[in-house]
């Protein structure tokens, strides 16, 4: 008896978690030390482009993605986003060792939901029917209502970068986890597709002949760019307790949304299926949220945070690391 796609996704998306959750704390030791010697991320600065800890968490960040690309290849968006909180219960586990930052009964309890959660969601993800070819991944990605989504989410940004980040980039949080979490969920949808024509060719069917190969590449590596630029601009600026959990349901959701329009993951799964998968993703998000919020903060200085309804919650600083979702720059 064979292994399935699905199983083969999920070893990959939970090897994945290992590798993104323990790069993080690697990534933010090493923006802590730029900081100290340079310009802060936070503020346009790119020494941390010199410092060895910021590139040993990049090196195995790309190992964890890596593994995650091909996870996409095999098993639906649906199934792997949501895994991503794994990879904040990896990370909390170690801050709790190396960074010293005390995981509290009720940031077990987080923990042990997001599995629970991720549990349910494993058992009931729909079997993914993988595309003849890239020509017709490009028709699920010209049908008009991911045109519509597409249309949308880039005009957001574009009005996110423009107009809202010169004025509110450094005191709301939105703005830079708007642009992540939009460009994240079109990092998705393009590299799945990239997988699927790299899983195609490895079977004999080259797909690199097609435009529609290049031009998914093209888009993905723009917005792996746009995400990872922004990302460190989020951990440099903000407290990243609360980066985290706000990053992780932004771009969870906006990702299982994408993918559901285009790759159209819910088709053929009955009404029980499906409540059980938004169960499972509510008790995920329900266990980050958990995790974050009741996680020991040391006094912070200065600096305020304004929220999208007007209020201000000052003194938040940098003050310690924890995972930033599922994500990264890929998920």
């Amino acid at each position: 008896m064979g292994v399935s796609d699905n199983t083969r996704g999920l070893i990959l998306a939970m090897l994945s978690s290992l590798f993104i959750g323990t790069s993080f704390i690697l990534k933010k030791k090493g923006l802590r030390r730029a900081a100290a010697a340079g310009t802060r991320a936070g503020v346009g600065g790119y020494t941390y482009l010199l410092e060895p800890l910021w590139w040993a968490g990049m090196i195995t960040m790309i190992g964890g993605e890596v593994a995650n690309f091909v996870a996409y290849i095999y098993a639906p968006a649906v199934l792997v986003t949501p895994l991503g909180a794994l990879s904040i219960i990896v990370s909390a586990v170690l801050a709790h060792f190396m960074l010293k930052e005390r995981l509290r009964r009720m940031g077990i309890l987080g923990c042990v939901s997001c599995i629970v959660g991720s549990v349910v969601i494993v058992i009931h993800a729909p079997q993914e029917q993988t595309p003849s070819s890239v020509r017709e991944v490009w028709d699920l990605a010209s049908q008009p209502a991911f045109l519509i989504y597409v249309t949308t989410t880039l005009s957001i940004v574009l009005v996110l970068m423009l107009h809202f980040e010169p004025l509110y980039g450094q005191t709301n949080i939105l703005v830079y986890l708007g642009i992540c979490s939009l460009m994240g969920a079109l990092t998705v949808v393009s590299i799945k597709a990239i997988g699927i024509a790299i899983k195609l060719t490895l079977e004999g069917i080259n797909q690199f002949g097609y435009a529609q190969t290049w031009f998914f590449l093209s888009v993905a590596v723009i917005c792996v760019i746009t995400q990872l630029n922004y990302l460190n601009k989020a951990l440099d600026t903000f407290n990243t307790a609360i980066v985290s959990p706000i990053y992780y349901v932004m771009f969870t959701t906006l990702t299982i949304v994408a993918s559901a329009i285009m790759f159209k993951d819910y088709s053929g799964q009955n009404v029980s299926s499906i409540t059980s998968e938004i169960c499972g993703f509510i008790t995920v998000l329900s266990g980050t949220i958990i995790l974050h919020v009741t996680r020991e903060e040391p006094s912070a200085a200065t600096g305020t945070i304004t929220w999208y309804d007007g209020d201000t919650q000052k003194g938040l600083e940098e003050a310690h690391f924890v995972m930033l979702n599922n994500s990264d720059f890929f998920n």
